[in-house]
């Protein structure tokens, strides 16, 4: 019979949104090199670190401040409550609520993005001193090419930065960056950046960070299919060969030891998959966190794990 439930308890599925101030909008003076920022307001400090990038990338040409580089302290032990025997192998993640975030404070889409990647910084620090091997974040996706070309444009550009600003700290951390999806439509200038650093930073293991730039789950699956296709028609695979193992091994997440997340985070409320790993999230829990992203730190993530730690995952099995 088949079933329509999820396999995850339904109370456990939505993280409860926690209660936070709503920073109202603070007239000021200005300060005419706030080049991304209208200048008549400013942020309450709650949230001027992860608003900091964006004034600081016009003055000296960087993504982040001067000091304010990507570090990672030697491992944590496990907030009160997580077990280490249960932390998830695979984490993936859709970045969801930038521009709602910026729109909520009168802000341009800009510095929503801005404000994400610190987001994203401070998580992928969490799954290096919690023992997650493998993070995957949805950056961009093949639909958000629909977009407005000037936030396209901002968003690659941010992505390329990022990258080159951040390659000597990941490298320094044992960071491996991997990034997947069809880079045929990127730019050259970040095509290139992205070869330098998956080179780079290829024989590190501490973390595997998986950027999905310019990715859907569609794609992945017929890209996979048309490998296999074409090898079944120089002779190199018969047709009784194919198998799930055989499209998994052709999927782009073929570059990690451990392809299927264990846990799936998506933010802002949305309850949707979102064409990402669609193939790869079969039996993948669950959590659908309220807060946009720009607001999903520590504590937060802390609650998607222990929402994972109390799921029983059967695989279609049933637990004596």
């Amino acid at each position: 019979m088949l079933s329509l439930r999820f396999g995850i308890p339904t109370v456990s599925t939505l993280a409860s949104p926690k209660p936070k101030p709503k920073p109202g909008l603070v007239p000021t003076a200005g300060n005419q090199t706030d080049l991304l920022f209208p200048s008549r307001f400013s942020l309450p400090q709650r949230y001027d670190y992860k608003l900091r990038a964006a004034t600081t990338d016009v003055v000296d040409g960087r993504l982040f401040e001067v000091g304010d580089k990507f570090t990672v302290e030697e491992e944590e032990p496990l907030p009160e409550g997580l077990r280490s025997d249960l932390i998830p192998r695979h984490v993936a993640v859709i970045m969801d609520g930038n521009g709602r975030w910026a729109r909520q404070r009168g802000l341009p889409t800009s510095a929503g993005h801005e404000a994400g990647v610190k987001s994203l910084r401070e998580l992928v620090e969490l799954c290096c001193r919690w023992g997650i091997q493998v993070l995957t974040v949805f950056a961009f996706s093949s639909e958000n090419w629909v977009r407005p070309k000037v936030e396209v444009d901002f968003l690659l550009s941010l992505f390329e930065r990022a990258l080159k600003s951040e390659l000597e700290s990941f490298s320094r951390a044992g960071i491996r960056i991997s990034v997947i999806g069809d880079s045929s439509k990127l730019p050259t200038s970040l095509q290139n950046m992205i070869n330098e650093v998956e080179e780079e930073t290829k024989e590190n293991s501490r973390l595997q960070l998986i950027v999905a730039v310019s990715y859907s789950g569609k794609y992945d699956v017929v890209q996979a299919c048309r490998s296999i296709a074409k090898k079944a028609k120089d002779g190199q695979i018969q047709l009784e060969d194919i198998d799930e193992g055989l499209i998994e091994q052709e999927l782009e997440t073929n570059c990690t030891e451990f392809p299927n997340p264990d846990l799936f985070i998506r933010t802002s409320g949305e309850l949707r998959v979102s064409n990402f790993l669609l193939w790869q999230l079969a039996y993948t829990e669950l959590f659908f966190a309220q807060e946009l992203w720009p607001d999903f730190g520590k504590d937060e993530f802390v609650d998607a794990l222990t929402s994972y730690q109390q799921r029983q995952r059967r695989y279609g099995g049933r637990h004596s």
